[in-house]
């Protein structure tokens, strides 16, 4: 379940991104895993953490899409490969994101940002260390 989750989670926040964009976004999954507390301390509990994963709300119209996405399709099978890149490697230090748990596109300027700077950008998301 949690890699399935994790995989519908990058799928619906980042299909529309390469490789390494989705393979951030697993990376911010296992970030929040690792520290556990408030998100939860498991890949499917933190990407069903109400309002956390916007492709999780109700009434998100990626909400349907992400149920329904079948596990034979190509781009399903990229998202594990993504969760797979985050989750198997060891060492930190290759977490593109420098262990950010926050992200937003271009296209939204979310409230929780304000003040803070990106630690990256990749593709068309801006990545974060907030506490």
């Amino acid at each position: 379940e949690d890699i399935d989750t994790a995989a519908r989670t990058v799928y619906g926040e980042a299909r529309g991104e390469s490789m390494a964009g989705m393979i951030a976004v697993a990376w911010v999954i296992r970030n929040r895993a690792d520290k556990g507390g408030w998100w939860g301390d498991t890949l499917a509990g933190v990407c069903k953490h109400p309002f956390q994963f916007s492709c999780w709300n109700p009434d998100d119209p990626n909400s349907q899409i992400i149920k329904d996405l079948p596990v034979s399709f190509h781009a399903y099978r990229d998202a594990v490969w993504a969760v797979m890149q985050a989750i198997m490697e060891t060492d930190k230090r290759a977490d593109p994101t420098i262990g950010a748990t926050h992200y937003h596109t271009a296209s939204v300027n979310p409230k929780w940002a304000k003040g803070h700077a990106p630690c990256v950008i990749i593709g068309n998301h801006s990545f974060y260390r907030l506490p």
